[in-house]
């Protein structure tokens, strides 16, 4: 039977990855969206897709970038805390 405090610290771990994962992209998310706000506060361009493809496309790179760490965080996770509570041990 699983305790208590395994449950949570498990829990614990796996909302620790997925706050360790997304930062770089909600970082990049947030400084663009930044940059782009004072571009456009500067410049009185308010065009919506300024707002919307840049800050995209800075998403993507990031993503494409971190898929590697991402993986083998979310792979190393799984394999030494999930699967080992999984199987019983």
């Amino acid at each position: 039977m699983l305790s208590e405090a395994v449950f949570y610290d498990t829990l614990r771990q796996g909302m620790w990855i997925s706050v360790t994962m997304s930062a770089p992209i909600l970082g990049v998310a947030l400084i663009g969206g930044l940059g782009i706000g004072l571009f456009q506060a500067l410049t009185s361009i308010q065009e919506l897709t300024l707002t919307f493809v840049p800050k995209l496309l800075a998403i993507a790179v990031v993503f494409w970038m971190t898929m590697g760490f991402m993986t083998r965080t979310l792979t190393s996770y799984f394999d030494t805390t999930i699967v080992p509570l999984v199987a019983g041990g």
